[in-house]
């Protein structure tokens, strides 16, 4: 009976994992679906709309191969239809039907009109023959480049073959091309994986190996209980006396049994070894191919605990990049720069500089040039970025604010970026060091942004556009200024040191030039805009930029103001001396916390930096 039961349990057992094999083999399905991307017309762009790559779940592998250098990058949807937007390209999307086309979209053409179209009455000009035949012949029109560009959240590019696998949401599209001017590459296919469980597969494997190990058991105890059960039920009859073998009689006719068999016990003991190790094994292998597909999920879906977090309000727009994008730009500027810092190469600089950052690099490259000993910019700062403060906003120009760390000076810098257009590069405009223990105000998380405050907005305690005359006011008037109880004065290490070296060289100039010329301190806002962005408090912090001019002149006709010791002026002049005297101009680039309307909070200066800008002789 041992036996039935151990036959029913192996073929209990086979079909169990035969059926849980076969779940997780033929009756499984596809793993993955795959769509082809067909364009009827060639052009040197492909945008895959985020909704062909959101037709099917999980994640996208999109394939593209082409000759040469493939190129992929993927953005917000808007973004990438605003940078093709003066381009022609193919837009891939889900039609009516719900089928996957390729639409050949053209750039909207605006036509001014000619003077000949203007004046009907006006004869047209005779074609002079030379110039007609310099012009048979069209030039080759050069695409843009989308490499490299700072509208990306990310971009790949490889040889021939390039794979994406990514998990974008239905809000973001991908552009696909080679240079911008050749073909797009034409074989494009997205696939997904696709998830198929087996929830049975496990439970199946599990049951049939435990009825194979059952089976196992009872055939050992089967075999166990025939060799007991072979004994003599009764006594038999005496047998004859076995009488001794003699091997030297006949040898050769009889033959002679020369090996020793085995006892029953060493038999036995192979036959079970033999058995049961290739059933553990078979079970070993089973339930090591199972993964997590295949067993049902007893858990449910898990409750998410409720977090405080910030909603973003109804209508605001979207940030004006992503921290890793901040990141990856802020890389690029400093490294622009510093190949402009190695080189004095001022237009190299203007591709990623702007403003008062600009201004001063131009005259460190200047004196830089004149005095091989001056001292070089400090390098830009490229991470960590850790409060990060985008725009929130779809069109342009956007600006972005960030606080990245020195390492090397361990120090804290805050700058301000600028995108003007989404054709653009981002310019670092303004870029100071963070006062010491300075206490940043509240802002929104990077993934929400803030809105700009406009420059004339009445909703903080001083408009932005007025932050920089009234602090330049309480630099030139100290505490008699009008604006001086506005700003906090506790922690503004900048008045201070303004005020220590304005004495400083009053001394000096007085010590040799005060019977015969005067030195007088002026501060007064800079060239530049201030750029303003929220904060939760509906505060703002504002950057703004500042002009500090020395002027010396004589008060004696007869005098002359000598620079003897001031080769930095000497250098920009281009002049050691002068009868009608010299202008010496210093920037200041400062970050501010404005307050809302109503607050009883002062203007605290947040960080500052200041550098020589400019240096004339009087006319």
């Amino acid at each position: 009976m041992r036996f039935v039961w151990a036959v029913a349990a192996f073929v209990l057992a086979a079909v169990m994992i035969g059926a849980g094999i076969a779940q997780r083999t033929v009756f499984q399905g596809p793993t993955a679906q795959t769509a082809d991307i067909s364009v009827e017309e060639e052009a040197p762009y492909t945008l895959i709309d985020g909704a062909v790559l959101n037709s099917m779940p999980g994640t996208q592998t999109i394939r593209a191969a082409a000759d040469g250098t493939v190129f992929a990058a993927y953005g917000r949807t808007a973004d990438l239809e605003a940078w093709l937007s003066d381009a022609t390209y193919n837009e891939v999307s889900i039609d009516d039907a719900g089928d996957i086309e390729a639409t050949l979209v053209e750039p909207a053409e605006e036509s001014e009109p000619t003077d000949a179209a203007a004046d009907p009455a006006a004869t047209p000009a005779t074609p002079d023959p030379a110039a007609t035949a310099e012009t048979t012949e069209p030039a080759q029109a050069t695409g843009r480049n989308p490499a490299g560009s700072d509208l990306w959240l990310d971009e790949y590019q490889q040889d021939d073959l390039l794979i994406v696998r990514e998990e974008l949401p239905a809000t973001m599209s991908l552009l696909v091309a080679t240079d911008g001017t050749a073909a797009a590459p034409a074989d494009v296919t997205i696939s997904w994986r696709l998830t198929s469980s087996t929830p049975w597969a496990g439970p199946l494997f599990v049951i049939g190996g435990l009825l194979m190990a059952a089976g196992i058991v009872l055939y050992i105890l089967g075999i166990r209980h025939v060799r007991r059960s072979r004994g003599p039920r009764r006594k038999g009859l005496p047998l004859p006396v076995t009488e001794p073998i003699d091997l030297a009689v006949d040898g050769a006719d009889k033959g002679v049994i020369s090996s020793v068999t085995p006892t029953r016990r060493g038999l036995s003991g192979g036959r079970k070894s033999f058995i049961a190790i290739p059933a553990v094994a078979v079970s070993a292998l089973l339930f090591t191919g199972c993964s997590a597909d295949a067993w049902p999920d007893l858990n449910g879906t898990p409750t998410p605990t409720p977090t405080e977090t910030i909603i973003a309000q109804d209508g605001q727009q979207q940030p004006a990049v992503t921290e890793a994008q901040a990141t990856r730009i802020i890389a690029r500027i400093a490294s622009t720069v510093a190949e402009a810092d190695t080189n004095l190469d001022a237009a190299l600089a203007a591709t990623r500089l702007d403003g008062t950052a600009l201004a001063e690099r131009q005259t460190n490259y200047t004196l830089r040039a004149a005095l091989p000993e001056h001292k070089a910019p400090a390098a830009i700062p490229t991470s960590p970025v850790f409060p990060l403060l985008p725009q929130a906003f779809d069109g342009w120009p956007r600006t972005v604010l960030a606080v990245v760390a020195d390492e090397e000076n361990k120090t804290a810098n805050i700058m301000t970026l600028t995108q003007q257009d989404q054709w653009s590069d981002y310019k670092l405009s303004y870029l100071a060091n963070l006062e010491p223990e300075t206490t940043m105000p509240d802002l929104a998380p990077s993934y929400i942004g803030a809105p700009a405050v406009q420059p004339d907005s009445p909703f903080l305690v001083m408009r932005p556009d007025a932050l920089a005359a009234a602090y330049a006011d309480i630099l030139n008037k100290g505490e008699e200024s009008e604006f001086y109880d506005s700003f906090e004065a506790n922690g503004d290490d900048f008045r201070t040191l303004v005020a220590a070296n304005r004495d400083q060289r009053l001394a000096d100039f007085n010590s040799t030039g005060a019977q015969t010329a005067s030195l007088v301190f002026d501060s007064a806002p800079g060239a530049s805009a201030p750029v303003a962005l929220a904060t939760l408090e509906s505060g703002a912090i504002i950057a703004v930029s500042l002009t500090e001019t020395d002027t010396a002149t004589p008060t004696d006709a007869a005098a002359v103001i000598k620079l003897p010791n001031n080769p930095t002026v000497k250098a920009l002049t281009g002049a050691d001396q002068s009868a009608t005297g010299f202008t010496t101009t210093f920037s200041d680039q400062l970050f501010f916390y404005v307050p809302s309307q109503g607050s009883t909070e002062k203007i605290r200066l947040l960080g500052y930096a200041s550098d020589i800008l400019d240096a004339k002789v009087i006319k």
